[in-house]
């Protein structure tokens, strides 16, 4: 099977037969550029990274918030780059934790076969991380963002379409709007044929829509009637749409958590109970509505976005 995915809102990359979200994906696992170094000390600024787009610097403002709170000190350093580049950077020791998307791990650096169970990629992840990289994961949050499909919720309701599989018996009718390579993707062929949909959908019925914006305008206007989408996506939650449901998890799943270095976490102890408390506020539904506040039409922000959601939560003062 073969997966399609967003992060950093870039170029989608085919690797293991597997198109993977999140950051793209090099010819090979990401490794250190230099010998790494030493955590920081018990008392220094805990380092944060993030990759470059707007869920992953929100999350990782989230992390430093909570952990500010709780009197461990950090130092930000977001907006890092791709999977590789923070990857490198924590293995290098020039960060000691980033928010990081339980899949992209499983299939872009440690290279291993999709799993459909979300406990198991967590366990896979844990156990290549440690053994490989000397990382590891700390508790997920329970909101995914894979590869997903939306409509309208009106027009979702007009034809009766709830999952993939209501999709697939009217797919002939409908237009469908995504990326120009969407189509030609494995992942979409293989969609393709594990739902029965209609050719006509990734075929004449498909209209090439580059960006996500402009993909979110034409399904609004009517122009097409389902978009390509991603779970959390903005514009899911701004625009009130119908996220259709994988009802044969097609997808695999995509849920954000700490990546850590094993040496900073048994420096700082602390860090663990303290970020995972804060795993299991973030759902679909929160990621969407925080996204869209800064990527919607109000522009916040991200440090206003996510420290008014934690006060919010009452995680920080």
């Amino acid at each position: 099977m073969v997966i399609l995915h967003k992060r950093s809102l870039i170029a989608l990359v085919a690797l293991l037969g597997v198109l993977l979200a999140a950051c793209g994906a090099p010819a090979a696992p990401p490794q250190p550029t230099a010998a790494p170094q030493a955590a920081a000390p018990p008392g220094a600024p805990i380092r944060i990274g993030s990759k470059n787009f707007t869920e992953a610097i929100l999350v990782a403002e989230m992390y430093a918030l909570v952990l500010e709170n709780a009197g461990i000190p950090v130092e930000r350093k977001f907006n890092l780059g791709a999977t590789p580049v923070a990857h490198t950077a924590l293995v290098n020791g020039d960060i000691d934790l980033y928010p990081e998307y339980t899949s992209t791990g499983l299939l872009e650096v440690l290279k291993q076969a999709p799993i459909a169970d979300a406990n198991g990629i967590l366990e896979a992840v844990r156990k290549g991380y440690e053994e490989q990289y000397r990382l590891t994961w700390l508790t997920p949050s329970p909101f995914n963002n894979t590869n997903a499909l939306a409509m309208t919720a009106q027009r979702a309701e007009e034809l009766g379409i709830k999952t993939y599989s209501d999709l697939a018996a009217r797919s002939g009718e409908l237009k469908l709007g995504g990326p120009p390579e969407f189509p030609e993707r494995e992942d979409t062929k293989g969609l393709v044929a594990a739902y029965g949909f209609d050719p006509a959908l990734t075929g004449d019925n498909f209209v090439q829509l580059d960006t996500g914006g402009l993909r979110y305008e034409a399904l609004t206007k009517g122009d097409i009637d389902v978009v390509v989408a991603f779970g959390t996506d903005g514009q899911i939650n701004g625009l009130g749409l119908a996220l259709l449901q994988d009802d044969k998890n097609y997808y695999p799943i995509y849920q954000i958590a700490p990546v850590i270095r094993q040496d900073t976490l048994a420096a700082n102890s602390a860090i663990a109970d303290t970020l995972n408390r804060l795993a299991p506020l973030l759902t679909n539904d929160v990621m969407s509505g925080l996204n869209w506040q800064v990527d919607g039409p109000e522009k916040k922000e991200i440090a206003d976005v996510a420290r008014a959601f934690l006060q919010q939560q009452g995680i920080i003062q």
